[in-house]
């Protein structure tokens, strides 16, 4: 009798411990199979408020959020040249529901400083949302008229002439130490903190050239005499202004970029979702002319192509730094 309690009181604990492995089994089933998003969404910044990289990912948030029918929210992280929030999506879950807005310098910085993520390998990338090409320009008192006056113009005065950028190991400070190297110049590297001073300080003549992003100058294109542009093409506001490569000068061709990328081992489905609703906001008018508005040209394309985009262009900016011993201090 007791052999026969025993084993009926076994059975019924298996057969509880399988109703109970089924419900949580289905439970799991049904939670891993709910449509995304069903939660709110943030969009990390790692820069303060106000500046172009905010603006454009508060446009996306507030665009997902109406194709979604679900919160998305703008949080910014900064610090530590954008390190702090980037961090904070590197090391996110890769659920969908924490993505990142970033630039170009996500790139730059590892052949520059020591960084808790490797941006190739801890990120996946899902769409370029805007790029800009950026000028070289002298004053306007300046007596250069073309990149090859004004290179003449540094040589035969060896000490006298300096080139200003939007701070160590910018795109800017990239751009100036890589003239300085292709045209054997002497310039001395002005950084500065943010585009805003360069802008004032260029257009006051406190400078004698520098390398300003198309989204900085749009506004002050008749203040500096623009003598050459980054990129693979003319920008439509300087028709008459030659690009580096048209020059001969090499290694210009990346445009600075903002991009949306989510942590890696995000589902591929959960990024192509991203990308694909991306592109669509990417050709809606009013966002056309909100990009086109901060002096920007609007991005676009799928998460492979970005792809590429990053590591080639990584690999551009590898080298030069490198090859023209650019370091944070300078």
């Amino acid at each position: 009798m007791k052999n026969t309690l025993t084993r009926r009181t076994a059975l019924a604990a298996a057969a509880l411990a399988l109703t109970l492995g089924a419900t949580l089994g289905g439970s799991a089933a049904l939670a891993q199979s709910a449509p995304f998003p069903s939660q709110t969404i943030k969009i990390i910044v790692p820069y303060p408020a106000g500046g172009a990289t905010d603006i454009l990912a508060r446009m996306m948030a507030q665009k997902l959020g109406e194709a979604w029918n679900s919160p998305v929210l703008v949080e910014n992280k900064p610090g530590a040249g954008g390190t702090i929030g980037n961090n904070a999506v590197a090391k996110a879950a890769p659920d969908g529901y924490t993505i990142l807005m970033a630039i170009t310098a996500i790139i730059q910085q590892p052949t520059l400083m020591s960084l808790p993520y490797d941006p190739l390998k801890d990120f996946a990338p899902v769409t370029q949302i805007a790029k800009s090409p950026s000028m070289f320009a002298v004053p306007l008192n300046s007596p250069a008229n073309t990149l090859k006056d004004f290179v003449g113009l540094v040589k035969a005065n060896p000490g006298k002439f300096n080139y200003g950028s939007y701070g160590a190991g910018t795109s800017s400070h990239i751009q100036g130490s890589l003239l300085n190297l292709q045209a054997g110049l002497d310039m001395v590297h002005v950084p500065f903190q943010g585009a805003a001073p360069l802008v004032t300080n260029m257009v006051g003549g406190q400078l004698t050239s520098a390398f300003i992003d198309s989204a900085s100058a749009r506004a002050h294109l008749k203040s500096f005499r623009p003598l050459a542009v980054t990129g693979t093409q003319r920008m439509p506001a300087l028709p008459d202004v030659p690009t580096f490569k048209e020059l001969g000068y090499k290694d210009y061709d990346p445009y600075g970029w903002f991009g949306l990328f989510l942590p890696p081992a995000t589902p591929a489905a959960i990024v192509n979702k991203y990308a694909d609703e991306a592109n669509r906001i990417l050709r809606l008018p009013d966002v056309v002319a909100k990009i086109e508005g901060l002096g920007l040209w609007v991005g676009g394309g799928k998460p492979e192509e970005f792809t590429q985009i990053v590591k080639s262009d990584a690999a551009v900016y590898a080298r030069i730094i490198k090859d023209a011993n650019i370091k944070i201090s300078q």
